[in-house]
Order: C-alpha cells, then structure tokens, then sequence
C-alpha cells in the first residue's frame, strides 16, 4: 500500500474511533487501529509497525521473533532474518475474554480462526494500550499474542487478527460479519 496508503487507513481507522462510527480491522486492520490508538490516545507519536518503519520509536507491531519449527524447536528471528517459514498460517486457538462483545457474539470463549500474516502486537505496548483504554479481548491459548481487540466505549469497534472472511458465506455468515452489518445499518438511519 506504500506509506502513503497505511497513513491513509490509520486516518481512516482515526475518524471511526472519534466518530463512533462501527469498526472492523481484519488483520492489517487489526493492526492499524493498534498504530491509530497508539498515536492519539496512548500519545506514542510516531508509533507504527516496523513492517512499515523499521526505525519506529514506537513499534507497537513487529515480525514476531520466536518461532517454532516443523519439529518444534524454537528459532530466534529478526528483521534482517530470512523471513520464509515466518507466517503464522491456518487454524489458531483463541481464547476470547468473558466480558467481551467478541465472546457474546461467539457465544463461547475458545474459538478456532484462521491466520495468514507475519507481523503481530508487540507485547512491550500491551500495557500501555490497556490503560488508554484499548481492550484486549481475544489472546492466543499461550498468552502470548493479541488476537482480538475492541473498544469498549464505542459502538462497535472490533480488531482481529485472524481472517474471519476465510469460515464466512452468504447461506451461514461469520458471527462477527453478522453484528457488524447490522451496527453499520443501524448507524445510517
């Protein structure tokens, strides 16, 4: 999308958060209301995903550095890795928060969702977010990466990780397809 592209989502993603307007960040778009949140509520300028920046004084997304193996042996990566073998791909277990829309909209809170994408939340920021008020709500069956988020003074703004187009269909939609036409409709009368 090139920098002028990402600038354009992440003022994009901004106007919906102070408008109220309903959200839906599918994984990059995950990722750009964690940039967004990051910059004007948490008040880390320049904060931006070293997919994008690598020099950010704030990269509060980055190329995960632990990997595991076919075998399962863990390997250290970097930036400057070779990144094959890097993408977190197919079904991931999630566990999703009780208190959350997420898991009302599931109605269970251990889902299973598809991934395709290298770059995740760094967890150096997980806490600072939290307390400017981003909710984690959905986190990987280890604790480790951030797989939902929402907001919850706002109508409806959801972020996941995973690709939830992937299990979706016009006959049997995705759970959270369905709530966010219906909040999107809801919202332009």
């Amino acid at each position: 999308f090139g920098k002028r592209g990402i600038e354009g989502m992440i003022i994009a993603a901004n106007y919906a958060r102070r408008k109220n307007i309903p959200y839906f960040g599918i994984c990059l778009g995950m990722q750009i209301a964690i940039i967004e949140f990051a910059r004007y509520e948490a008040k880390l300028n320049q904060a931006n995903s070293t997919e994008f920046n690598k020099s950010t004084p704030h990269p509060v997304i980055a190329l995960v550095t632990e990997w595991k193996d076919k075998s399962g042996k863990l390997e250290q990566r970097n930036p400057n890795s070779d990144l094959g073998g890097t993408m977190r791909l197919g079904g991931q277990k999630c566990k999703l928060k009780k208190s959350s829309l997420s898991y009302r909209l599931y109605k269970k809170d251990k889902i299973i969702e598809r991934h395709r994408h290298r770059y995740e939340v760094n967890p150096n920021y997980k806490d600072k977010l939290i307390e400017c008020g981003l909710e984690i709500t959905g986190m990987s069956s280890d604790n480790k990466l951030v797989e939902m988020i929402e907001i919850k003074k706002h109508k409806w703004f959801i972020g996941c990780q995973f690709h939830p187009e992937f299990t979706s269909n016009p006959r049997d939609g995705h759970p959270l397809f369905n709530n966010f036409i219906l909040k999107a409709l809801k919202s332009t009368k």
